[in-house]
């Protein structure tokens, strides 16, 4: 009698938005069992997940289909008596906690793992500490035990709720894109402990879109295209390399646009927030033809200094933040309007907030409004989460235009929840294009892209680079400078190890070029 869940999926079929996502899935995981899933994006790798964790039903009607669980001798026809059992852990689930403003420290996220609660509802026992500090410990982040979640960065959050889910004792554990996010250090540190899982029989799926995140422990690989099953068995006949990695020629080093004016400039810069120092005593300036990248481990601040550029964070007194054609009255939106911005807290921010233009809500289903596509493109023009004003012709315009740059004119109508994380982040890239940006703000931009999609937005980037328009990336993969970087910012707990002209890059290899 196991005490892991073997879970099996016959003809399973999922349909959103009056479209297949999901077609005849059949797959058993077995305990012992630890499975990559891989694919594009929009190939049905979140639904299929869902499916499986209970929180996504299958289409009714299929001949045959069926979902069925094995767990301590007995049988379950749906997962409904297995809920608790079983731990998903995805994007959108982290991006719930700031859409909610769920705002606890990291031990106490940890410990609604063990009560199994979206939030803390009870006080945790000194037993309940000790086992919530003992699984941050082990994923290399105890030192975040008494700050609050919302204060960390993309992938500090991802590692405390893995500790979150582990904290349940799942039966069957789901992990949508875990390293998506993660420095070197971090990514080590999920991976030691899915090599750990080799010991036991906890079976588990991860999905990943880079090689260099399918982990050594994984026994089998289940690869989807356009929602139907394309390979599945043992992991080394899925030939993952040509499937997750496609060789591309890099665009050769051209001589970059000759600097223009500061369009933003700081100047002894530090930023707070919830009390603590998150940047200290930045000075540098981005010209227009610069293209800056901004690199250093989770946590030193890369998403608080896009942010702070764009206006959403407050540079404290003694220093400043100049941008260009703000003046004392001039308010903050005209500066946005000329500023393209591509983050990771922007997809949850349009999942929070409600359509201005009820001919363009939907509901995807859910019975919660939804932005289309095509709102979310046009929105880009006008700086705001949705339209704050009816289009203009000329919004109209620059929309359709986007989209048929960024290949999403077929989606236009989608509502935005229909789509796949990586499809959205396409829809992002769209929207800051909209607006005909003399800055680009990129908050590791292409996490959780298939390699086709990825390399297809580097381009963009680059062409954008060519004529002029001034680039601030952060991003922890070396390959994914672009070849027209000028300069970059690493930084530290906050603080500028470098700031100036780039140094010899970082190759694909992780060796200086």
């Amino acid at each position: 009698m196991s005490i892991y869940i073997e879970a099996s999926l016959r003809r399973v079929s999922l349909e959103r938005g009056g479209r297949t996502v999901l077609s005849a899935i059949d797959w058993r995981v077995r305990p012992g069992e630890r499975w990559v899933l891989a694919g594009a994006n929009g190939a049905g790798k979140t639904q299929l997940l869902k499916v499986l964790a209970g929180s996504v039903w299958p289409s009714p009607g299929i001949c045959g289909a069926e979902r069925l669980y094995l767990w301590r001798a007995e049988r379950y026809r749906t997962p409904q008596g297995l809920l608790e059992e079983i731990a998903y852990l995805g994007p959108e689930r982290q991006d719930k906690y700031e859409r909610y403003g769920w705002n606890a420290t990291a031990a106490a996220v940890v410990g609604t793992g063990i009560h199994r609660t979206d939030i803390p509802l009870d006080t945790l026992t000194a037993a309940e500490h000790a086992r919530s500090a003992s699984l941050l410990a082990r994923l290399g982040i105890g030192a975040l035990a008494g700050r609050r979640f919302l204060s960390l960065s993309y992938g500090e959050r991802r590692l405390v709720l893995l500790a979150r889910a582990l904290a349940s004792r799942p039966k069957l554990l789901l992990l949508d894109e875990l390293l998506s996010g993660l420095d070197a250090t971090h990514r080590a540190h999920a991976l030691a402990w899915l090599e750990r899982t080799r010991r036991g029989s906890l079976p588990w799926v991860l999905s990943a879109h880079r090689l260099k995140d399918v982990p050594a422990s994984a026994t089998h690989a289940l690869v989807l295209e356009r929602g139907r099953i394309l390979y599945r068995g043992r992991i080394d006949r899925a030939a993952l390399a040509s499937r997750l990695e496609r060789r591309r020629r890099r665009a050769s080093r051209t001589a970059p646009p000759p600097a223009g004016a500061a369009l933003v400039r700081l100047t002894r810069a530090s930023v707070y927030l919830d009390g603590r120092r998150v940047l200290e005593g930045l000075t540098f300036a981005v010209h227009s033809g610069e293209c800056w990248v901004i690199h250093g481990p989770n946590g030193s601040g890369k998403s608080t200094l896009l942010r702070t550029i764009y206006g959403d964070h407050a540079v404290a007194a003694r220093g400043r933040i100049e941008r260009a054609g703000i003046a004392p009255g001039v308010p903050l939106g005209e500066f946005r309007r000329r500023v393209g911005l591509v983050a990771p807290h922007l997809q949850s921010s349009f999942a929070a907030s409600a359509s201005a233009d009820p001919a363009a809500r939907r509901s995807a289903g859910t019975g919660v409004p939804q932005f289309t596509v095509r709102e979310v493109v046009e929105s880009g023009r006008q700086a705001s989460l949705g339209l704050d004003a009816a289009p203009s012709l000329a919004d109209r315009r620059a929309g359709r235009e986007a989209m048929q740059r960024f290949g999403l004119a077929a989606l236009a109508q989608r509502a935005l929840a229909e789509l796949s994380y990586g499809q959205t982040r396409r829809v992002l890239f769209a929207r800051a294009w909209a607006s005909r940006p003399a800055l680009l703000l990129l908050d590791e931009p292409y996490a959780g892209l298939d390699a086709p999609t990825r390399y297809a937005l580097e381009r963009q980037v680059e062409s954008l680079a060519a004529t002029g328009v001034a680039i601030v990336l952060a991003t922890h993969h070396p390959e994914e400078w672009p070849a027209a970087t000028t300069h970059e910012l690493e930084l530290a707990g906050g603080r500028p190890v470098y700031c100036g002209a780039v140094r010899a890059r970082l190759s694909r290899r992780g060796v200086r070029a």
